[in-house]
């Protein structure tokens, strides 16, 4: 029984190293930066742009929690993917996966929208957590 499990664990490890070779290119970039977080409750809301087949589009964010106290301010960057065109990447976003854990104590977050646009942010400042609002991520293009 144990020699099954450890071949079921070798597996998954050697499957992670062939997919994580696979990653495949980025429709777009986001840079977001929050304007205000709620005091208590830490959700934020802010502008982001968009850079998409060479243009930049300007939206606006409202869901992203921040776990911190006293942090007044959060920057965020990412790619985004399966974007076939711009009008998908407006809507409401979920978790699409568990957080990811990065070294320099970074952390970041994948999500998705009801078009299967997905993206992925991660912190620009160290130590900075920060996590998907209960009700989701909503992105408006300007």
């Amino acid at each position: 029984m144990k020699i099954w499990a450890v071949r079921v664990l070798m597996l998954g490890v050697m499957l992670a190293a062939v997919t994580a070779g696979a990653q495949e290119t980025p429709s777009g970039k986001v840079a977001i930066e929050t304007k205000s977080i709620a005091v208590g409750i830490g959700v934020s809301w802010g502008d982001g742009k968009l850079t998409y087949q060479g243009k930049d589009h300007a939206f606006t964010v409202n869901g992203l929690s921040v776990v911190d106290v006293g942090v007044s301010k959060v920057s965020t960057t990412g790619n985004v993917y399966h974007l076939k065109k711009l009008s998908d990447f407006a809507g409401n976003y979920a978790a699409a996966e568990a957080g990811a854990a990065l070294g320099a104590g970074k952390s970041a977050v994948a999500m998705r929208n009801q078009n299967g646009v997905v993206m992925e942010l991660t912190s620009t400042a160290t130590g900075i957590q920060f996590t998907l609002a209960p009700k989701g991520v909503e992105i408006k293009l300007k």
